[in-house]
């Protein structure tokens, strides 16, 4: 009686047990672990061992998370076993959720019965429980066994391991329960890393981004250009071996203006004709490519590169072109010669994209050096252009700037040579005038004049003024138009105008380009439309739609109508505008004010009219603009911004 209370109050402390290790304990083999050492101290548990299913795996598949055996070797704890009911003492416990006991007899004849039935040892005695959750559903099977014979498991045992299988199973859950926990947390934890990764990634590149155009707007090119260039590249990959090559397509050659390699100290050839060598075979394809030792060394053999210049004997290779839609500026070439650094299918994205930004910046900077050369051919031919091109010169890095000046100075063109006509008719009429008078001086002193000869020389001298006053007044209507057009469009002021009023200089000012043209204007305008805004703004707005329409909307020759509205809603303005002509589909639509698209790259279109009014609309004027059209209903842009714009 006394060893059966001994024994109970064993049980009890080893529940006890279970129950503390399972709080404590964070790996399931060393719970398990603690669970054989007690079981041992109520039992005979020299061979003991916990297979589990396998939740994320296949149906029927275990592991054993803990095995030790007298006999057998302990499979590896990360394999997976297919357990096939009926095939294995372990599987039937499993699948059957009912605990099994076995005589080394009873073992051996099911496994004549049914060849292979487990793939161990025959035990002198074998017993095993399920481990089941709330759901009563298996998570596995706790089983303990004994080689001798002198150990066998009477009923009062089986009790108590189906009893310790109940609080194993238990407690199996809330370390499965803790180890998903920690396995999710991990896995958040990789997937956290790799997006601070591609975000580090990212800010690098936005960084190189940044220099690249600081460096475009405040150098003029050469080596402290290229060579930054080459740090910053070196930043975002490995770039030991650079190589930077411009086109020249008018002499059809390629120049290496910069070439660092740790082979060569300088590039086999700074020129040579376009066709030989990599740098001409990337820009042939207009796409970046990614090489390693055996793509490249076959690019060589098979003679589909010609002439392969530099050394050839490389582990790594990729190069992009510097591209801006369809222009070609050149190549950027990183070659590795060690086997340890092969680039990726990522370092070659970013290698593509540097470069196509840096085909950018060299656009920029060889506009820059053309608006350079213009300002100055200018300022020689033109010195009545003074102010104009020193306004030019405060903002040269800037195209849109350039475009603005660009079309005032098309303005002064129009509308001098408009001017010539009422100024020449003058003219005329005033040599008319003097010669009668003359004429009349002379009959005068001979005493040949009488009244019809007088009458008619007054009739003359009025239909003189008459003609001189409606051709002055003309004139002088259109400078004065152009000159307060002209003060908008070059100052960044804001004051008082009236829009209607506004808009019929805008147009007059606009007449040069409209005569000749079978196009009318109609003006809806509210007249009692009184601003505070920028009337420069408006001036370039209307201008670029009119131009627009004129050169994009309608044929030479042909037809059409251009309606102009305004009226007041509270304290905006809604401005609509339309033409009657091409029209555009939707993909032409969407990429309107985007800059540098135009549908007449070849005919004198920049691609800056549309993008630089949106602008206008949505900065200056702090309005909103909506377009729509559709090929063969023209073009209606409907305009929204407040009355008084405040700084």
């Amino acid at each position: 009686m006394e060893s059966r209370l001994t024994r109970l109050e064993a049980v009890q402390t080893m529940l006890l047990e279970i129950g503390q290790k399972s709080s404590s304990c964070t790996d399931i083999s060393e719970f398990l672990q603690a669970v054989h050492a007690a079981l041992g101290r109520i039992m005979y548990a020299a061979n003991f061992f916990v297979a589990l299913s396998d939740r994320d795996g296949p149906v029927n598949q275990v592991r054993f998370v803990y095995f030790v055996d007298e006999v057998d070797d302990p499979p590896s704890r990360d394999d997976l076993f297919e357990l096939v009911e009926g095939e294995s003492p372990t599987a039937t416990v499993i699948a059957s959720r009912e605990r099994m006991v076995m005589t080394a007899a009873e073992h051996q004849s099911r496994r004549e019965a049914n060849a292979g039935f487990g793939i161990g040892t025959i035990a002198e005695h074998w017993m095993g429980c399920p481990l089941l959750d709330q759901n009563h559903q298996a998570l596995g099977a706790i089983v303990i066994q004994s080689y001798d014979k002198q150990h066998t498991f009477n009923e009062e045992d089986q009790a108590l391991f189906a009893l310790i299988a109940n609080h194993v199973s238990s407690a199996l859950q809330h370390l499965q329960s803790m180890d998903r926990l920690e396995r999710a947390v991990q896995e958040r934890t990789a997937q956290l890393s790799h997006e601070v990764a591609e975000r580090r990634r990212a800010e690098n590149i936005q960084r190189a981004l940044y220099e690249l155009a600081n460096l475009s707007a405040t150098a003029t090119g050469g080596s402290r250009l290229n060579m930054r260039l080459h740090q910053i590249i070196s930043e975002l990959v490995p770039a030991k071996n650079f190589l930077m090559a411009l086109y020249h397509p008018d002499t059809k050659e390629i120049s290496i203006p910069y070439f660092v390699d740790e082979k060569d100290e300088h590039a086999p050839v700074k020129r040579f004709d376009f066709g030989l060598g990599m740098s001409s075979y990337v820009l042939q394809r207009k796409q970046a490519m990614l090489l390693d030792r055996a793509g490249y060394a076959a690019l060589v053999d098979s003679g589909e590169m010609e002439h392969p210049l530099g050394n050839v004997d490389i582990a790594s290779w990729m190069g992009a072109p510097m591209l801006l839609g369809d222009v070609a500026y050149g190549v950027i070439i990183v070659q590795s010669y060690d086997d340890s650094v092969v680039y990726t299918q990522a370092d070659l994205d970013i290698l593509a994209f540097m470069a196509s930004h840096v085909a950018v910046a060299i656009a920029r900077m060889q506009a820059d050096r053309e608006i350079r050369r213009a300002k100055e051919t200018l300022e020689e031919q033109n010195a009545a252009l003074e102010n104009a091109l020193t306004s030019l010169k405060d903002a040269q890095g800037e195209l849109v700037r350039q475009e603005k000046l660009a079309s005032l100075g098309r303005l002064v063109a129009g509308v001098a040579h408009e001017i010539n006509t009422p100024l020449g008719i003058c003219v005329t009429a005033t040599s008319h005038l003097v010669e009668e008078l003359k004429l009349t001086r002379e009959d005068l002193a001979a005493g040949t004049l009488d009244e019809d000869g007088l009458n008619q020389f007054f009739e003359i001298i009025d239909q003189s003024l008459r003609i001189m006053t409606t051709n002055t007044q003309r004139a002088a209507a259109l400078v004065r138009s152009f000159k307060q057009v002209a003060v908008d469009q070059s100052s960044d002021d804001i004051r008082s105008f009236n829009l209607r009023k506004y808009l019929d200089e805008v147009l007059l000012s606009l007449q040069p380009k409209l005569k000749g043209k079978p196009i009318a204007v109609e003006i809806a305008c509210d007249e009692h439309i009184n601003m505070a805004s920028f009337p420069g703004a408006v001036s370039q707005i209307v201008t670029n739609m009119v131009v627009n329409s004129l050169v994009h909307g309608f044929e030479e020759g042909q037809a059409g109508k251009i309606k102009i509205s305004g009226k007041v809603d509270g304290d905006f303005v809604d401005f609509e505008y339309s033409d009657d002509g091409a029209g555009m589909d939707t993909s032409t639509l969407a990429q309107l004010f985007d800059p540098f698209f135009t549908t007449k790259r070849g005919s004198g279109g920049s691609g800056l009219g549309a993008h630089i009014l949106y602008n206008l609309v949505t900065g200056a004027l702090g309005g909103t603009i909506k377009v729509a059209s559709a090929p063969g209903m023209g073009l209606h842009y409907k305009l929204r911004f407040p009355k008084v714009k405040r700084k």
